[in-house]
């Protein structure tokens, strides 16, 4: 893809925007920066930073690319991880933020210990780091650069350097608020330049300026693409399992990811207050509900425009190449950098955070002083860097264990969702009870894997969830150990503010409608 001289000054000028920000607020923070300041922005974001952060955190190369792709080959019923996502986030807002925040939780290792011991904290956060490390960080590197490599041109390593180069500038430096609020600005280009592909092959579509006829032609034209729940028959049946999708393992992957995901969490934990917090996930998931208008309906429009590519994740590459207009290709472009930038700089910022409070500080250094938190802090977003430029690499020629690595993190999530539900919600839930639940989780994936070859994805994780929730029930009734538990819960701490209120009555609402329309 060719970019004019107009595409790369709008594309310039979102680096420098980008940078200026991330750089103001470091210069501005970074001469008395305590830990505090620099792992949780001196817990001082408001909603609209929460809700803005964690939808560019969320928000990827996997989407931009991966989604559309997804939405040609399968349609709108991939959009269900983003619209029961939705609810996802007012949940884990709602429940477990108030715990979180009520009993000083900075850490999602660190809620572990307070609630079993110490053992599980150090397990999982060597765990966490290592998925950082070599899945998370290195794949979206990975990606990002082949992305860029096949619009621009130029070798994979050169990309790989740059993508991490710009988003380590400022979150090595700055910390979480640097992070945040450079996230702000991210979004806005998110959603602006996603707005912008979807517009322009809409108006492709209905052959005029008129976007709703062309979302009328659209269904029109490929009514199977509108199916949100696939019947058995549907060749994508085992990756979106029917009814199961909502009812079953969705609800195991979306608890895992916003509410003991640290590099999504992390920014609630730095909120102002519990209600700042709340309302900025809720704020999130009203983000969220909009995000298929960014990439599943192109996709959509892709089958329909008779996408002249090999594979379905060609497809947003090629109606950027085919149907963006000078100018607002580079808005477009600048999009997805912004993707991928903003999830890198999440990431670093979480994996250091993991590091210094759950593995240097308790192991190496109990009494270590603030000063020399963030120095570590520093230190370790820069080595989480420089580790995932070596392994990214390595993906062009992994390909298969990376496909393995990824299954094995998806294999291990429902034991982590029980050990936290059960922590947070049933005050009989004991530490041994919570180890063996880890320990079982992946031969119970596996096993469930080889018995059942034809079991759906999702399915497998919600058994799995069911299986790994008796053995945590059976052991804490049986093995009757002295709890641990400091964890602090009261009446009136699940009470929400009225702003709360609004925006789950809005996505409950826009849901309700669509399910009803394309059940």
């Amino acid at each position: 893809m060719k970019l004019s001289t107009l595409d790369i000054c709008i594309f310039i000028g979102y680096f420098i925007l980008v940078l200026s920000i991330g750089y103001g607020i470091t210069f501005f923070t970074k001469k008395k920066q305590s830990s505090k300041d620099y792992f949780f922005a001196g817990n001082s974001l408001p909603w609209w930073v929460i809700g803005s952060s964690v939808i560019a955190a969320n928000i990827s190369a996997e989407q931009f690319i991966g989604m559309t792709g997804s939405g040609y080959a399968v349609g709108l019923g991939i959009a269900a991880y983003e619209w029961l996502g939705a609810i996802g986030l007012l949940i884990v807002a709602k429940y477990f933020l108030p715990i979180y925040l009520k009993n000083g939780i900075y850490t999602m290792p660190g809620f572990l210990e307070k609630r079993y011991d110490s053992r599980l904290r150090i397990s999982l956060a060597v765990f966490w780091l290592l998925v950082y490390w070599f899945v998370n960080l290195s794949s979206v590197l990975y990606l990002g650069a082949l992305v860029l490599k096949g619009f621009l041109g130029l070798n994979l390593l050169p990309w790989i350097f740059i993508l991490a180069a710009l988003s380590g500038l400022y979150a090595v430096v700055g910390g979480l608020k640097a992070v945040a609020y450079t996230d702000v600005v991210q979004v806005i280009f998110l959603i602006l330049g996603g707005l912008t592909t979807t517009f322009f092959v809409l108006k492709a579509i209905s052959s005029s300026n008129d976007i709703f006829l062309g979302l009328e032609l659209l269904v029109e034209k490929a009514p199977e693409k509108f199916d949100l729940i696939l019947d058995k028959s549907n060749p994508n049946y085992k990756y979106l399992p029917g009814i199961g999708v909502i009812l079953g393992g969705l609800w195991v992957a979306n608890i895992a990811y916003f509410g003991c995901n640290q590099y999504i969490i992390q920014r609630s934990l730095a909120a102002k207050s519990i209600k700042e917090a709340q309302q900025g996930m809720a704020f999130a998931g009203l983000l969220k509900i909009f995000v298929p208008l960014i990439v599943v309906l192109p996709g959509i429009a892709a089958f329909v425009l008779n996408a002249d590519i090999g594979k379905p994740d060609e497809a947003y590459p090629w109606l950027l190449n085919n149907y963006i207009p000078t100018g607002f290709k580079g808005l477009a472009f600048a999009a997805l950098i912004a993707a991928i930038v903003s999830s890198l700089s999440s990431m670093v910022t979480s994996a250091s955070t993991i590091f210094t409070f759950d593995i240097y500080q308790p192991i190496f250094n109990k009494e270590v002083s603030d000063g020399k938190l963030v120095i570590i802090g520093r230190i370790m977003s820069a080595i989480s860097l420089i580790i995932a430029v070596i392994v990214a690499p390595m993906l062009t020629s992994l390909d298969q264990a990376f496909q393995y690595i990824q299954d094995f993190t998806g294999m291990v999530t429902p034991g982590i969702v029980v050990v936290f539900l059960f922590g947070l919600f049933w005050k009989k839930a004991e530490a041994t009870a919570a180890i063996w639940t880890i320990i079982l989780t992946i031969p119970v994936s596996v096993t469930l894997d080889m018995i059942t070859n034809d079991l759906p994805f999702l399915d497998r994780m919600g058994i799995a969830f069911i299986i790994l929730s008796s053995v945590l029930i059976i052991i804490s009734i049986f093995h009757k150990e002295e709890s641990n538990d400091i964890i602090k819960i009261d009446e009136g701490m699940y009470k929400t503010s009225s702003l709360f209120n609004v925006f789950a009555l809005i996505i409950c609402a826009i849901l309700g409608l669509i399910y009803y329309n394309f059940w």
